[in-house]
């Protein structure tokens, strides 16, 4: 196939890819400066941060996805919400040990809006029951294997706890170098993150047709700066990598203080099966114009003429000082000069916001507006 063709012909999407979303919430809403009156187009991925945009008492949020099975794990996040407790849901997302998940479902499978992802559900209660829907994705399985398998062979489980510790910036950098960047950890970075293993096991080999070299030496560094310029003990993805649990530190959508507001909105969230484009023209034929976009990584998977394509139909299809947000790992992408007369970068804010990134492992946050 052509490097043209779309990526729904390209890769297959008959399977939840993501089970959880791998991008920090926190820094997205700073970046979308949401307000009541904002209407979010948002790529649903496993749809945490679709949630997590209800928090800011936001008009209305449209989650968008061109895979039934991320769909379904939106749908059964939003009939956890409705149905069970903040504790019941972090057991059924896998954030929390239990023996009682089949239950949970049971008590929350009746409010999943469609029949199609109900039957979903059904044929999974096994990975359910194992791992929670938190757990059930191909990415998921990717650090999983890496978690139980191979890091093991490079440091112990005692090293692994002592990380999490809260110690100042000195400190790290004392640990990351004494004790945790050793020659068998910089040796299975190298290959376990290797583009044709990240390919294999974790994302789809056509995500990588517009990328040129492999991501290894950009995860090393950005690595060093979780484990040293931030502080792991407040990081749940790196905690997820590393330990299978988010620990003390949750992602947004599933903190405590969030879930009543969450649960209070649902109605305001609502999602579509289809390519972006298309929903975004959907809204434009209902005189809704968006006032923010979560865009996940989505350019990752394009030309730059297909991403330029895009990003001109959803600048002119947003209100003048729309929020764009999205990220890069392996593929620069951000608004060509061809279309500065549409969107202004916001290169300050996504710089310092990127430095702040709990989810590290991006190589660039591309914040930008559109015009006035």
């Amino acid at each position: 196939m052509s490097d043209a063709t779309p990526i729904e012909e390209r890769a297959a999407f008959d399977r939840i890819r993501y089970a959880q979303c791998w991008e920090d919430a926190d820094i997205l809403l700073e970046a979308l400066n949401l307000g009541p009156d904002s209407v979010a187009v948002s790529i649903a991925s496993a749809g945490d941060n679709s949630f997590a945009m209800l928090t800011r008492d936001v008009a209305r949020v449209i989650a968008v996805d061109l895979s039934r099975p991320q769909l379904a794990c939106l749908d059964l996040r939003q009939a956890a919400y409705r149905s069970l407790d903040h504790g019941e849901f972090l057991e059924l997302y896998g954030a929390r040990a239990s023996d009682r998940r089949l239950g949970l479902y049971a008590a929350c499978r009746a409010a999943m809006r469609e029949d199609v992802h109900r039957a979903f559900w059904d044929q999974a209660t096994d990975e359910l029951e194992k791992r929670g829907f938190g757990g059930a994705g191909k990415f998921e399985r990717y650090f999983r294997i890496f978690r139980t398998r191979l890091l093991p062979l490079v440091h112990s489980r005692r090293t692994i706890e002592a990380l999490f510790e809260s110690r100042d910036h000195a400190a790290r950098e004392r640990f990351y170098e004494e004790r945790w960047n050793t020659l068998r950890w910089r040796l299975l970075f190298q290959v376990f993150f290797s583009r044709p293993v990240m390919g294999l096991l974790g994302r789809d080999k056509a995500f990588f047709d517009h990328v040129e070299g492999g991501p290894v030496a950009h995860l090393i560094a950005r690595t060093r700066h979780a484990l040293v310029e931030l502080e792991p003990a407040n990081n749940p993805y790196l905690s997820w990598i590393l330990r299978g649990t988010f620990g003390d530190a949750m992602p947004l959508a599933l903190r405590e203080e969030h879930y009543e507001t969450i649960r209070s909105r649902l109605d305001r969230l609502e999602w579509r099966l289809a390519p972006l484009e298309e929903a975004v023209d959907a809204l434009g034929a209902e005189g809704v114009r968006p006032s923010a976009y979560n865009l996940s990584d989505i350019f990752e998977y394009m030309t730059p003429e297909t991403s330029a394509g895009l990003l001109k139909r959803l600048a002119e299809a947003a209100t003048p000082g729309a929020r764009l947000a999205y990220w890069n790992m392996m593929a620069p992408r951000a608004r060509p000069d061809a279309l500065a007369h549409l969107l202004i970068p916001r290169n300050e804010i996504a710089a310092q916001l990127h430095h702040q990134d709990k989810a590290f492992f991006y190589s660039a946050f591309v914040v930008e507006e559109t015009a006035p």
